[in-house]
């Protein structure tokens, strides 16, 4: 049977949600499922859950449970990613340092400064697991759920031969919403999106063959929109198309809304500045709750399937059932306006072939421009981890659209140094300052292909 690694298992709520998709498959109810955090007090709560998952669903797995992932990898067939470098406490010092300086946030995972001090802290890590993989299980694939997701899966498929795919949940929870907001069943709608995670567009949007685009325009147009909703919808009237990443993430990835000189805007659009410390506060006290209680043998533990695609990858790599399923891979040819070599968002068919990603051709020009904004931010971010170039940094800053209309450029520099002295722990390799008048010359293309 099967093995599965999960990395991170101490997120013990998400890790529930995968065991309870990936058992409640009869052909993997029996597979080995091998727990992995650094967090031995997490883990602890992650294995007694799996077990309590098991038994729900009469499933006979076999839980491993370890602190040491080497202790885990051999023999892996499927790597699960759900890490978090630095935890809370780094979260928190993306978002204090930058109010600072003026620069708000929302989320700050994916891009703008959060995103970029957390790529940096992530992908050393990430390599490191590539690199026990390349030893200890070649043929494994890569399943990452770990944000940025963009820059993490570039990263890794640059710099490492194993196979690895980025999964996200937007595309399926956006389309539940947008069937909300229309009033039909959501399997029945016809769709088609592609693009970048977090900035990745229905193309098609249809049900029983008619567009669903006009009933989406016509509630924009007279503002009956969702109050937590207003950003997308307002991108929809500006660019025709619908964005599968939430209003909160998206605000912080155009220079349109979060804007410090005018506070009317947050208020307009209704951005919740500071949402992810708020839920990171929520899911510690959630985990303590949900530890207390499995420690006294109290609660029911519901086994519900969630909407990610670990577990339908896995059942169809195994059994050979096709499935079409939402991946972040390596632009090969799959989006002719995006560059080569990043990390598009589109439909992969899944099957005992593997997977095997969808040409989507050509963009709107307007959103493959949009994304490209994000691409800039992404790729020198990339650059900066896997060459140790302190100047990619507050280059991939300086281009990021958000904090670019925020901040000067010695502000920028300002921040990207009291950044990195204040993550000196986690990346050590960025502590030698580069000054705004003495920007080294880069390298030809070959700076990546020599880290890699």
């Amino acid at each position: 049977m099967a093995k599965i690694v999960m990395i991170g298992a101490g997120s013990t709520v998400f890790a529930r949600n995968l065991i309870g998709d990936i058992l409640s498959f009869p052909e993997l109810a029996d597979s080995t499922i091998a727990l992995v955090d650094i967090d031995a007090a997490r883990l602890r709560t992650s294995e007694i859950v799996a077990h309590r998952v098991a038994e729900a669903l009469g499933a006979h797995p076999v839980i491993e449970a370890t602190t040491d992932r080497r202790q885990a990898l051999p023999g892996a067939d499927y790597v699960i990613n759900m890490i978090q470098v630095g935890g809370y406490p780094a979260a928190l010092v993306d978002f204090e340092i930058p109010k600072k300086y003026g620069l708000r946030q929302t989320i700050g995972d994916t891009l703008g400064i959060g995103g970029i001090m957390r790529a940096l802290r992530t992908i050393p890590v990430l390599l490191e697991i590539g690199r026990d993989m390349e030893e200890l299980c070649p043929d494994a694939l890569f399943l990452n759920y770990v944000n940025p997701m963009a820059i993490n899966t570039w990263a890794f498929t640059e710099a490492t031969r194993i196979r690895a795919v980025g999964l996200c949940h937007s595309v399926q929870h956006t389309l539940e919403d947008l069937a909300g907001d229309l009033g039909v069943p959501v399997e029945e709608i016809d769709f088609l999106a592609a693009g970048i995670n977090h900035m990745c567009f229905y193309l098609r949007l249809k049900r029983k063959g008619e567009d669903l685009y006009p009933a989406l325009r016509r509630l924009a147009a007279e503002g009956r929109v969702r109050e937590d909703d207003r950003v997308r919808y307002e991108m929809l009237r500006r660019t025709g198309y619908f964005v599968t990443e939430s209003s909160e993430h998206f605000a912080e990835y155009v220079p349109y809304f979060i804007r410090g000189q005018n506070p009317e805007l947050i208020e307009r659009y209704n951005i919740p500045l500071d949402e992810y410390p708020r839920r990171c506060e929520a899911q510690i006290a959630d985990w303590e709750r949900l530890r207390r209680e499995l420690e006294a043998g109290q609660g029911v533990l519901e086994v519900r399937r969630s909407v990610e695609y670990a577990s339908l990858i896995i059942h169809s790599l195994e059994t050979g059932q096709p499935r079409v399923i939402y991946g972040n891979v390596r632009n090969d040819r799959l989006i002719d306006n995006l560059p080569e070599g990043c990390v598009v968002e589109v439909p992969v068919l899944v099957d005992r072939n593997g997977l095997q990603p969808t040409r989507v051709g050509e963009l709107p020009p307007v959103l493959a421009a949009l994304m490209r904004t994000n691409i800039n931010v992404q790729e020198l971010t990339v650059r900066a981890a896997l060459t140790g170039r302190r100047e990619y940094v507050y280059q991939a800053a300086m281009l990021d659209p958000h904090t670019a209309a925020e901040l000067t450029l010695d502000e920028i520099w300002a921040l990207v140094d009291e950044m990195l002295e204040a993550h000196a722990a986690w990346l050590p390799q960025f502590q030698a300052k580069v000054t705004a008048q003495a920007v080294p010359a880069a390298p030809a293309a070959a700076a990546l292909e020599q880290a890699a």
